[in-house]
């Protein structure tokens, strides 16, 4: 069971937000303090279209409901217009066709999850449907920052997210995981530093 959480780290951010659901007066989190916060940024940044997540943000109908209800408990009240827009997805229809894929970056997650409160298996599934994006994994999520996305790993994630010495983009770091699981070496340079797309999995992500 979720442990209530004693406050959200970047409140300030979720409400600068364009954001098209309200808040209670008395509103008060019942999320653990290290997810709620970006779980409630994940979600508004779907409902406004600035992520590539499907409408289920990844997760299974009954995962979804139950995250639903923790928001409303939470004090998050949805519109009609939001409602309106679960009807039609084609982006979970594109995430059906690469389920495997998403499947495989979940299980890497999970294997690696911190086991303090369920809403890692929650965000496992949710960065996983980040990852089948086009662009940088911390936009695909719809957060405010790269920054943001690391602190959700290290969270969440924090033996996996420590094996990133280098500061590799991190979808590329979740995928050359996978390769090295599989014992799949895509990359034939003798080492990162000599390859020629360096600064394809290195560098700024802006």
């Amino acid at each position: 069971m979720l442990k209530p959480a004693q406050g959200c780290k970047h409140m300030s951010l979720i409400k600068n937000m364009m954001f098209k659901g309200e808040k209670t007066a008395n509103w008060t989190p019942v999320l653990p303090a290290d997810n709620c916060d970006i779980l409630f940024m994940v979600w508004s940044s779907q409902r406004n279209g600035h992520t590539c997540l499907p409408c289920n943000l990844g997760l299974s109908e009954m995962e979804f409901s139950a995250l639903k209800n923790y928001l409303i408990e939470s004090g998050f009240a949805f519109r009609e217009e939001q409602a309106a827009h679960e009807t039609e997805d084609l982006r979970q229809s594109l995430l059906e066709m690469r389920r495997d894929e998403w499947t495989e970056i979940r299980d890497l997650l999970i294997t690696h999850r911190a086991g303090k409160h369920y809403s890692e298996v929650w965000m496992a599934s949710i960065v996983a449907a980040g990852c089948l994006g086009a662009d940088h994994l911390w936009r695909d999520l719809g957060l405010e920052a790269r920054s943001l996305l690391s602190e959700l790993l290290n969270d969440n994630f924090p033996m996996l997210a420590s094996s990133n010495i280098h500061d590799m983009k991190w979808k590329k770091f979740l995928y050359k995981q996978l390769c090295e699981r599989e014992g799949a070496y895509v990359c034939r340079a003798p080492s990162c530093q000599q390859c020629t797309a360096y600064h394809d999995c290195f560098g700024p992500e802006e």
